[in-house]
């Protein structure tokens, strides 16, 4: 029973880490972007975009990864259908995506760092591509636990990839919808 409540409380926190890194991301499109206004709607956005982060970062995303860390942990070490699963090659598997996912959060902070600063070192475009990582690990992580299949995660692997390819020509296709209407 202790096993599904703390299954229960990791997979909230997942959840908000997610949502919180989707999120913050989309924020750092609408930074980049304002850096291209007149001067005086830059002040006002930026200023506007950088409270948004600040408080999403600190209040949400970095306290859910903190608590989902801490309820795997509690939840792989400490009761005796962790352990049973850390003897599984898919777990692994997952654990090396989730040590992925704790790189991307990280290049996230560096990113979050660079923009308190207003120092906007990337495009609007690259950003966009960059919240298709935490979605690809998402995918990933959420596959190997539903099939539990050190085989079947290969295909899950694949899938991942084709995903990544139609992401990226949905990309391509939204962003010529783009220039064509700001034409």
């Amino acid at each position: 029973m202790e096993y599904n409540y703390i299954k229960a409380l990791h997979l909230i926190f997942v959840i908000t880490w997610f949502a919180g890194l989707f999120y913050m991301v989309r924020l750092f499109v609408y930074h980049a972007e304002a850096k291209q206004k007149p001067q005086l709607e830059q002040d006002i956005l930026i200023k506007q975009y950088q409270l948004m982060q600040y408080r999403l970062w600190y209040i949400i995303t970095w306290p859910s990864a903190i608590l989902a860390s801490i309820f795997a942990y509690w939840m792989l070490f400490f009761t005796e259908s962790g352990k049973f699963w850390l003897t599984q090659p898919w777990m692994h598997v997952k654990l090396a995506f989730v040590l992925l996912l704790y790189i991307y959060h990280g290049k996230c902070h560096q990113i979050f760092k660079q923009l308190q600063r207003n120092e906007v070192r990337n495009s609007s475009n690259f950003f966009r591509i960059w919240n298709e990582g935490a979605t690809i690990i998402l995918f990933a992580i959420v596959f190997l636990v539903i099939l539990k299949s050190a085989i079947n995660w290969i295909y899950g692997v694949v899938g991942i990839f084709v995903f990544s390819i139609l992401i990226m020509l949905g990309f391509k296709l939204y962003k010529r919808i783009r220039e064509k209407k700001n034409n």
